[in-house]
């Protein structure tokens, strides 16, 4: 008998401090300049705005100039805007990919990304770089023109919520009326593309893995839309900011809090967008156990990586809407609708103060979403896939008849703060204090049982 070759010991990785700085440079200045870019565009792109600015740099007066011209500087600066949105949600993405491999290893006690650059930063970039360059097969039997546009069909869908989604007290790119409707109905082209990409691809396995997506997608829309509709019946518009415009900056001030049946719907809405962004565990349509990789089996190459774009940078959308919804948004704690129209000024361009209120409300956004996506990555790694008839027996059985009862609910609800409006201010402050409560219960619980295994972060692998 041969003897076991002794194991070779992991040797830790000790990054160069250029390589460390590298990496910093990456995972700092472009967020930092994407941010940046929206945050200065969403504003300058409005029609009032340029003309302000293009009259303070050049002193002329676009109101002279044909229509022609107008309508070319504007639709420019829409470009440029729509541009930096699309490379933001691209990198997003792969940003999301790092931070999930991360914090899945330190959840498993695995090392995780730490290779291609410090920290394993790079990694991403490298499978981005490595997608591109894999060739792009089309199967011979397959329908090759649907096969083909079934990725940009998803691509554009998720591309397009960022028309709407509000970063800021002013930053966005579109304020609709009708913003929530909107988004609804972008996303939709989502489910189109993964239905055709499964039907094209000729393959009982991708097929598979569509008609379960067209399944689960269409009957998770129906709670989600209607646990959708309890913010908008609390605010009375569809405009993504005027229902941020309708909650305070406060915690008790948030509809999650301000309204029983609001909390209720906002689990409803949050369970369905698990399951209509693939996530586990209702990751049905690519369950790799049975499927291969579901509607995903018959791509390769930058069609392949569409897909999995979309799929993280939707943990993006998915924690911003959740935020604007029911968490209050950017909402600034002492700087209130009268603080942002001072520091604005009179004039024509905002005063310094109003854009350093921009970033602040921009880095309030941030970091709820942030929440929101690292809860959403918990729950991937902490619960195990469920079966399809569990899927829909939770949507049609549970959350459709919950989300009409708080829908209802709330009706009554806002009848009621119509006559009482201390009711709002009361379950505000003790949902806000229940929720306190079950934080610090949770955190508690989590210390003891990191330290009854004797687990610690450790910064060396990085």
């Amino acid at each position: 008998m041969i003897a076991n070759p002794t194991p070779t010991p992991y040797v830790r990785k000790v990054s160069p401090r250029w390589l460390v700085g590298l990496t910093l440079a990456v995972a700092v200045v472009l967020p930092a300049a994407l941010f940046g870019g929206i945050l200065v565009l969403s504003p300058l792109t409005k029609p009032e705005m340029i003309g302000a600015v293009v009259k303070a740099v050049t002193g002329a007066n676009i109101a002279t100039w044909s229509a022609t011209a107008r309508y070319g500087l504007y639709a420019g600066g829409l470009v440029v805007l729509a541009l930096l949105l699309l490379t933001f949600g691209a990198t997003v993405s792969g940003a999301t990919v790092w931070w999930e491999m991360r914090v899945s290893a330190r959840m498993q006690s695995r090392i995780g990304y730490n290779r291609v650059g410090a920290g394993g930063f790079f990694q991403w970039i490298a499978d981005a770089v490595k997608l591109i360059f894999k060739e792009d097969l089309v199967p011979a039997e397959a329908d090759h023109l649907l096969f083909r546009v079934a990725p940009y069909f998803v691509f554009v869908g998720f591309a397009l919520t960022f028309v709407v989604l509000p970063w800021g007290e002013s930053l966005i790119a579109a304020d609709l009326n009708v913003g929530i409707f909107y988004m609804i109905a972008v996303t939709a082209l989502v489910v189109v593309g993964i239905l055709l990409a499964g039907w094209s691809s000729n393959s009982k396995w991708a097929l598979f893995g569509g008609m379960r997506s067209a399944a689960q997608v269409i009957s998770y829309e129906i709670p989600a839309g209607v646990a959708v509709m309890v913010p908008v019946l609390m605010a009375g518009t569809l405009s993504m900011q005027g229902i941020i415009r309708a909650q305070g900056a406060w915690p008790w001030q948030w509809f999650v809090f301000t309204n029983p049946f609001a909390f209720l719907a906002f689990v409803i809405f949050f369970i369905a967008q698990l399951a209509e962004g693939n996530r586990t565990p209702f990751d049905l349509p690519e369950a790799e156990s049975e499927l291969v990789a579901g509607y995903l089996s018959e791509y390769s190459g930058f069609r392949f990586a569409f897909y999995f774009l979309v799929e993280f940078g939707n943990l993006w959308v998915m924690a911003a809407v959740a935020a604007t919804l029911f968490l209050g948004g950017w909402q600034v704690p002492f700087a209130g609708p009268e603080v942002f129209a001072a520091a604005r000024g009179a004039g024509p361009l905002p005063g310094a103060g109003w854009w350093g209120l921009q970033v602040l409300s921009m880095a309030v956004f941030a970091v709820k979403v942030f929440a929101v996506l690292n809860l959403i990555v918990w729950i991937r790694w902490t619960l195990p896939r469920i079966r399809i008839d569990q899927m829909m027996t939770l949507c049609w059985k549970y959350l459709v008849p919950l989300a009409f009862f708080a829908f209802v609910a709330t009706l009554l609800w806002v009848i009621a703060v119509a006559r009482v409006p201390q009711l709002a201010s009361v379950s505000g402050i003790v949902l806000t204090i229940a929720g306190a409560v079950v934080l610090a219960l949770f955190l508690r619980q989590t210390k003891a049982n990191i330290s009854a295994v004797g687990d610690r972060v450790d910064f060396t692998n990085w």
